[in-house]
């Protein structure tokens, strides 16, 4: 392998499983040192041992303020730096209109727009000291609209969204650099459970509608890391406030397949 990003040192928030996982595992297999985030020790210690000498982990929730600073903190103490940071941990709040709390959008903004926000402000000053650094947001097609068990949900990634071109704009003279991508349906062991307790056979992921997945399957995580390795390395140097929809087919403006 060709090891697009050899010696960088990245952080990937919620990377014990589904995209982040696949992104921890490839972004090492680049060549880079890669710090695991998740909420159980237990999940975050079995990747980075799977990873090898190249990863370490840590452990917060993202929900409490202080640990996006804490998260930082960990990745500079363990490798001297820090040269990346995917924000890819999510917390997907299903509910309706009728069903949303204020509790409940508190929680979806905290962790899907304020901790991003947050670990970008943490790591301003090491990028800073080293004359720059990558951020990649994970975002989410249901940015420009969503689904209607899914408001919080969209709101907060459509925040994101904002955030990544806002922030991009800010910083791009000082060699910061802020992309997104803007991810479709993909095949990750936790949207495979939320669509068997919507009631789908064990075998959905093989009867998929036309309409939401014309080529007859949804995407799989480490093709979404393959998109994902691109922005951390060095030929994208010059790409800030991007967003890049990993999607099968236009999401703006789109005529849906029907049968």
């Amino acid at each position: 392998m060709s090891e697009r990003l050899k010696d960088k040192v990245i952080l990937i928030t919620g990377s014990t499983t589904g995209i982040g996982e696949a992104i921890a595992r490839l972004f090492a297999r680049e060549g880079a040192q890669v710090m695991i985030h998740g909420r159980r020790q237990d999940a975050a210690e079995k990747v980075a041992a799977e990873i090898g000498e190249r990863a370490a982990f840590v452990v917060g929730a993202l929900e409490e303020a202080e640990t996006a600073a804490k998260l930082i903190a960990a990745t500079v103490a363990r490798f001297s730096r820090i040269d990346g940071l995917v924000n890819n941990a999510a917390r997907i709040t299903r509910c309706t209109l009728e069903t949303a709390t204020p509790e409940l959008f508190d929680v979806t903004m905290a962790v899907n727009v304020r901790a991003p926000l947050l670990l970008i402000q943490a790591a301003l000053p090491h990028f800073r000291k080293q004359g720059g650094g990558r951020v990649l947001n994970i975002g989410s097609v249901n940015a420009y609209c969503g689904e209607s068990n899914l408001p919080l949900y969209s709101i907060s990634k459509g925040g994101l969204m904002t955030l990544t071109r806002n922030l991009a704009d800010a910083l791009a003279p000082e060699h910061i650099q802020i992309n997104q991508l803007n991810v479709g349906w993909t095949l990750t062991p936790n949207e495979y459970q939320y669509k068997l307790n919507d009631g789908l056979a064990p075998d959905w992921p093989s009867h998929l509608p036309a309409g939401t997945a014309p080529s007859g399957r949804i995407h799989s995580p480490e093709e979404v890391a393959m998109a994902a390795v691109y922005f951390l390395t060095d030929e994208a140097a010059l790409i800030s406030g991007s967003v890049l929809e990993v999607e099968q087919f236009p999401v703006i403006g789109r005529n849906p397949i029907r049968k």
